[in-house]
């Protein structure tokens, strides 16, 4: 059994089934576009798929200049000033998705976490590839800072492409002298631009929306040239000392799986805490599901309750 074997089998999670995952899956390749489809009408389907997600009740948006970069504080009732805060990083292939995409996500995540959530609207390929959207996360955490936001009261975040920039950006951080926060969350990571994980072909019929085709589109808009073997492009060929403790979550039915696996093999060679939970079933991003899909709801739990273990566990 290789290393990646033993650390997949160890970190299986199981949920109650609700019985909606198969209908959902059904509803998402009946309604998915060609993965040649030109990129206006991805973003067009994107931003109008989810605008149907319902919010929360008492959650306020406000966008925000974050230190030359588009961003939107996502608060609940709940959180004053002093909440902690979530750096938030959307999914999309680098190339689709918005503040406005992500919302309803986020703003589920800051009701569950008693947080504020600062969510991104990094610029996207192939308008502005690599290193834009690396450029724009660290930009938004250094402005952060520069409120007098505490490090240890942040922790980093985001889904898909956005789970991959929340460690890219963590190193560009760490790189350029910056703070570490709290901690940093992984959500069905892209983690691996060379496209090499063997989840792409084993979990190829149970994706319901990813494949290798769509990915290297992306990929080749995002990298431009740039070798996708570079760390601050795909994390899980770095060295990742120094980080923040990782939470990476991922299901076993989404085609980068492994890039999940991988990752948490890359963050314990590097002596960086991470939890790694792969949970049975699930979809790629399944948790933007929430509140329709209770596997979704449950799964935010988790991910709120192990972010205010961090922010609790922060010394001072």
């Amino acid at each position: 059994m290789t290393a990646i074997d033993s650390v997949r089998e160890a970190s299986i999670v199981r949920l109650e089934p609700s019985g909606k995952l198969a209908r959902l899956c059904e509803v998402l390749r009946a309604n998915a576009l060609p993965p040649d489809a030109p990129l206006a009408a991805q973003r067009e389907r994107f931003e109008a798929v989810t605008a149907k997600a319902p919010l929360p009740a008492g959650v306020t948006y406000s966008a925000v200049d974050a230190g030359g970069v588009r961003a939107e504080w996502v608060e609940p009732p709940d959180a004053g000033s002093a909440a902690p805060t979530l750096l938030y990083f959307h999914g999309g292939g680098y190339g689709m998705g918005s503040v406005n995409t992500i919302r309803p996500l986020v703003s589920q995540l800051a009701v569950a976490a008693s947080a504020r959530v600062l969510s991104v609207d990094y610029r996207l390929a192939p308008e502005h590839p690599w290193p834009a959207a690396v450029e724009d996360a660290v930009a938004a955490f250094r402005w952060l800072l520069e409120q007098g936001v505490e490090p240890l009261t942040v922790a980093f975040g985001g889904d898909s492409a956005g789970g991959g920039l929340t460690v890219t950006s963590l190193l560009a951080a760490k790189d350029r002298g910056l703070p570490m926060p709290a901690a940093g969350v992984c959500i069905s990571p892209w983690a691996d631009l060379t496209l090499s994980s063997p989840s792409l072909e084993r979990n190829a019929t149970t994706d319901p929306e990813v494949n290798r085709v769509a990915l290297a589109r992306w990929a080749e808009y995002y990298l431009a040239g740039t070798d996708p073997r570079n760390p601050l492009v795909s994390p899980v060929f770095g060295d990742l000392s120094g980080l923040p403790p990782l939470l990476i979550q991922a299901g076993t039915a989404e085609a980068i799986e492994d890039d999940a696996v991988r990752l948490a093999v890359a963050a314990q060679e590097s002596g960086v805490p991470v939890t790694l939970e792969l949970y049975e079933g699930m979809i790629h991003v399944w948790h933007a599901f929430a509140p329709k899909l209770p596997e979704a709801t449950a799964t935010i739990e988790r991910v709120a309750a192990w972010l205010q273990g961090r922010w609790s566990a922060a010394p001072g």
